[in-house]
């Protein structure tokens, strides 16, 4: 019996959403949110204009599946990263360490989460904001372990490191030092007030 017609498009669908997704990660990462048109996204994947819209309903709902997706990989990378670690400052360098590499990986999605800010699309702001806020709770977490003074040298710190993490791909250069050592000076200089 041959499959209905929904069914036997539903996969092709699939696949032109996940190219979708892709253009727009490795576009909104190269070029920024509003530069890029979606004209310019349909081209990329050889769809019409219009077409976008049957699998987004606007711009901003496609930013927002790429900062999901960006979050979610990050977020992935963290959680096996610190698996292994039971001390507090070994967990919280694994974090930083897998959430640099991340970064650092080439990936458009990673990209994007750190050069769209919630503040470029009013659409998309809040939706952005609980991405991020959600990530984040991951480093409340494991920042909420150490032993600090009080709740506020915690949030600096959270705010601090992820600061700081996230301009490092504006001024790293391969070949250098690795990802895990930058973390690894970084975080002596946080735990212990030197550099190893």
């Amino acid at each position: 019996m041959p499959a209905s017609p929904a069914r036997a498009r539903a996969p092709r669908q699939d696949n032109r959403r996940r190219a979708l997704l892709d253009a727009a990660a490795a576009r909104f990462a190269d070029q920024g949110f509003h530069a890029t048109s979606t004209r310019e996204l349909a081209a990329a994947v050889g769809m019409l204009p219009g077409s976008i819209y049957y699998h987004f309903p606007s711009k901003s709902d496609l930013l927002v599946a790429v900062y999901d997706e960006g979050v979610r990989r990050i977020e992935a990378a963290v959680e096996r990263a610190i698996a292994a670690e039971i001390e507090p400052w070994a967990r919280l360098e694994a974090a930083c360490s897998a959430h640099l590499e991340t970064l650092l990986d080439g990936s458009a999605y990673a990209r994007v989460v750190v050069r769209v800010q919630p503040g470029d699309d009013d659409q998309a702001h809040a939706a952005l904001i609980a991405l991020r806020d959600r990530y984040e709770g991951l480093f409340q977490r494991l920042i909420a372990a150490l032993d600090l003074p009080d709740a506020h040298a915690r949030r600096a710190l959270r705010l601090l490191l992820l600061g700081a993490l996230n301009w490092v791909p504006h001024w790293y250069r391969p070949g250098r030092d690795a990802p895990r050592t930058i973390v690894r000076r970084f975080m002596a200089l946080l735990a212990k007030g030197d550099t190893p």
